[in-house]
């Protein structure tokens, strides 16, 4: 197998989607033929992931939005490591990538697309890179076609998709019970959902909350747990789903865990993963219930729609749709055999499209066919 050498450049290492699939693919891709240069400005809360993953890790300083020196820097670790793709996942990784491989010829540019762009600033520095880019990969049709739609991006030019893919190794739970710690029994049914608090229209949480007190009415063993940490500035969103349930008596039922790192312990202790969105790329959440088995409930955007094959690997509610979801989650989590043949086909849908493995192929492929041009 002819090796690949690859530079990512990721700006900080928070706990995000695109951050943890940057990790995965460290993790694996010696396996594929992958020698990885880890790059980073900011470090952060994956930093130590990268490390232990034993690929080649170094800090730089971004000082400024367009930081001409460490675009220098960058330049110059991939014409010493003879580097030959340089890969970003947000525009801000992308203009540098750009400026550091301006006229070397023999490097790829790659860059990949999570979600929704936040910001006009964001989009005006895409429309300007897409073109200059040899591969643009978005990591769903349903993305593909929202960037189109509502961004205005080219999404034809070297657009091509490539699914996010977990590595089932990480996703191992560590022996902790979140249910010892929240002090559940064996016969509580639990219901949850992995996502932080945003300040933009992505997560759903409040559809959730407004579903429970009917949910808890007719199933009066189960609890709900919500994991993820609130982006400064999106406190309201926290305060309007716990005003929700603290009007309707149920407070002592819902649990926000906040910022967690064991999210495998957290997949061990659900019987059912709720996954109510607005706006998706392909989330890591989703892909990663499913590769652990866990039955799972989404709203009906596109990208979700595609995670679960139209429904068939998951139930759907329409967006927003507090009464629906109930309903769906009342004929779950009354139906063990249910939930155990849904979670079981989840999971095989899941490793075939979904897994790391899955998707350092279709990468490798991606990689050698740019080197070929």
């Amino acid at each position: 197998m002819e090796r690949i050498k690859v530079l990512y450049y990721i700006d900080s290492l928070g706990r995000g989607g695109a951050e943890t699939q940057a990790v995965d693919v460290c993790r694996n891709a010696d396996r594929f033929g992958i020698d990885i240069t880890f790059v980073t400005a900011r470090g952060g809360p994956l930093e130590s992931a990268v490390i232990e993953s034993g690929v080649e890790y170094l800090k730089l300083d971004r000082r400024l939005p367009l930081d001409l020196y460490l675009a220098s820097q960058i330049r110059k670790i991939i014409k010493e490591r003879d580097i030959r793709i340089a890969h970003g996942y947000q525009a801000v990784e992308g203009v540098h990538l750009y400026m550091a491989t301006r006229g070397l010829k023999d490097v790829k540019r790659v860059l990949s697309f999570q979600g929704f762009v936040p910001d006009r600033k964001n989009r005006l520095s895409l429309k300007y890179l897409i073109p200059r880019m040899h591969a643009n990969l978005s990591v769903s049709e349903g993305l593909r076609k929202w960037l189109s739609e509502y961004d205005g991006l080219d999404t034809q030019t070297n657009f091509s998709v490539l699914f996010n893919g977990a590595d089932p190794e990480r996703l191992k739970p560590s022996g902790h019970s979140v249910r010892n710690e929240l002090g559940f029994d064996e016969n509580v049914l639990v219901f949850g959902m992995v996502a932080n608090f945003y300040v933009d229209p992505r997560k759903d949480q409040l559809t959730i909350c407004r579903a429970l007190p009917a949910v808890f009415e007719r199933l009066p063993n189960a609890q709900f747990i919500f994991a993820g940490g609130i982006e400064p500035g999106a406190e309201d969103k926290m305060a309007d789903c716990l005003s929700v349930c603290i009007e309707n008596g149920i407070a002592d039922r819902v649990h926000f865990l906040g910022s967690r790192a064991d999210i495998p312990d957290i997949l061990a202790a659900l019987n059912v993963f709720v996954f109510s969105s607005l706006q998706e790329g392909l989330p890591v959440a989703v892909t990663e219930a499913m590769l652990t088995g866990v039955p799972l409930i989404v709203s009906g955007i596109d990208p979700l729609l595609e995670a679960t094959a139209n429904g068939e690997y998951g139930k759907v509610f329409p967006v927003g749709d507090h009464k629906k979801l109930a309903e769906l989650m009342i004929e779950l989590g009354s139906n063990d055999k249910e939930r155990r043949e849904l979670g079981v086909r989840a999971k095989d849908f899941a490793d075939e499209n979904f897994s790391i493995d899955a998707h350092l192929q279709r990468l490798m492929k991606i990689y050698a066919g740019l080197l070929k041009k």
